[in-house]
């Protein structure tokens, strides 16, 4: 089993997370910049990441691949059963996809990938409004929503718990600051705190030398 990409994207170590979670044993492929990897781009085509091989059997996406190891991998169950919870663990990992790493993103881009890896300067006027304007909605509502039991699903991890936990690695590696929001942040901690994510994120943190 081979999952492409860098852990540094949410999408890649929400899939890392969510395989290891499942007991499987996987490799990690990263490759240089600047250096395209033809295995990857036969499994994903438009070099969208994380790219991912069980056997003979490829393909991309994060949500295309979480959905093929929770049918081939049924146990531990991690998307549940019940229709109402299965609708809302999906509805978590959309959330977590496309607002708040769409929101995310652009602080993590601009304060770390850009000009760490890219030699793109920082747009600190996208910075400004990623964090003043589009971020505190999010944080708002997961601090709302953060949940006593410590699981967002059936008080148990879900999918759920792992999609919109990774993308606050990315925040904290970009020195967000979570203040405003205590209960999200306790809630966060605890998931990257489980072995699926704390190895990961350490090697992440020594990576960018924090």
């Amino acid at each position: 089993m081979l999952i492409h990409g860098s852990s540094l994207s949410p999408f890649v170590r929400k899939t890392m997370a969510f395989a290891t979670e499942k007991g499987l044993t996987f490799e990690n492929k990263v490759a240089r910049p600047g250096s395209p990897d033809p295995e990857f781009l036969e499994i994903s085509p438009f070099k969208k990441i994380p790219g991912f091989q069980d056997g003979d059997f490829r393909i991309s996406d994060s949500s295309a691949i979480v959905t093929y190891l929770e049918a081939a991998y049924p146990e531990p169950n991690l998307i549940p059963l019940e229709p109402r919870a299965r609708a809302r663990t999906i509805w978590f990992e959309e959330f977590a996809d496309s607002i708040f790493v769409g929101a995310a993103g652009k602080i993590f881009f601009n304060l770390v990938v850009g000009p760490r890896f890219m030699g793109v300067e920082s747009d600190l006027a996208a910075v400004e409004k990623a964090t003043t304007e589009e971020m505190p909605p999010v944080m708002d509502y997961l601090e709302k929503i953060a949940p006593e039991s410590g699981f967002l699903i059936e008080d148990r991890l879900t999918l759920a718990d792992i999609a919109v936990a990774s993308p606050f690695a990315n925040l904290m590696h970009a020195g967000f600051d979570f203040a405003k929001w205590p209960k999200a942040k306790a809630w966060a901690d605890s998931i990257l705190a489980r072995p699926s994510f704390e190895t990961v994120i350490a090697r992440e943190r020594g990576f960018l030398g924090g």
